[in-house]
């Protein structure tokens, strides 16, 4: 098992909470119809689960433990929907039966995982003949900004070196269609979309949140305690990041493979 890089403090979550389907699964909406089954690996604070439950007929979401299953748990309750079951897995071997679900969906999910061609294959398994997995990532090597500021090229190195020691793949989205082919898919159709940050709105948002993570998240204490970094580097980095925000012709760019696979 590898371990989970970022933790769940309120910075992390305030990224992840903002993604839905039209900004991080708009290339699996075509497969979704009133009646599909969706498994949601790894459902994190559960904000595209909840988008997935409108269009479907039942959602199951899943995550590693019991606090982070709650994350998603909490949002449907206070949003109240009810379609959606939850139960803790480890998708290196899923508990569902063969052929649960029409759909199988993990975002940012793989390049966490210690295993993903065998993350795959579970994936797969539960999936019905002719359903889908459907998978997207970031490929953090991929990222691209301006201003060319040194303190965030420090700031990539060291988050990839972190992912690397804890035993995942920070550029998991370029391994997709690879990783999806080891496990057995013979029918993947792989694309890539972006995130980019360049309004003012945008930019403060994601470089005061990624200032505020260098400082508080579980990377934090990671690179610290490893001896990665300095607490004095952190905050040049973090000092960093509000600077990128506040330039006006300042620009980020997130790319991510995604994978659609027949099983």
């Amino acid at each position: 098992m590898a371990t989970y890089t970022h933790g769940h403090h309120s910075s992390v979550l305030r990224s992840h909470s903002s993604r839905d389907i039209s900004n991080s699964a708009e290339y699996l909406r075509p497969h979704l119809t009133p009646s599909t089954r969706l498994l949601d690996v790894g459902a994190g604070p559960g904000s595209i689960t909840v988008d997935f439950a409108g269009l479907v007929a039942r959602v199951t979401a899943t995550e590693i433990d019991e606090n982070a299953l709650g994350l998603s748990r909490g949002l449907a309750e206070s949003r109240g929907v009810a379609n959606i079951d939850f139960s803790v897995e480890d998708v290196h071997a899923l508990s569902f039966a063969d052929d649960s679900f029409d759909v199988v969906h993990a975002h940012q999910v793989l390049q966490h995982v210690g295993d993903p061609v065998q993350a795959l294959r579970e994936m797969r398994r539960v999936t019905v003949p002719g359903g889908v997995v459907a998978a997207r990532d970031a490929d953090y090597a991929g990222f691209h900004w301006f201003p060319m500021l040194p303190e965030l090229d420090r700031w990539l190195d060291l988050y990839r070196r972190a992912a690397q020691a804890n035993g995942g793949e920070p550029d998991a989205g370029r391994r997709l269609l690879s990783w999806a082919r080891a496990a057995g898919f013979v029918d993947v159709t792989a694309t890539a979309s972006t995130w980019c940050y360049a309004n003012p709105e945008d930019r403060a948002w994601w470089g005061g949140m990624w200032a505020d993570r260098i400082l508080e998240s579980a990377l934090t204490r990671q690179l610290l305690d490893s001896g990665m970094a300095t607490d004095a580097e952190l905050r040049g980095i973090s000092e960093a990041w509000h600077r990128w925000a506040d330039d006006g012709d300042g620009w980020f760019l997130v790319p991510h493979g995604e994978i659609i696979a027949r099983a």
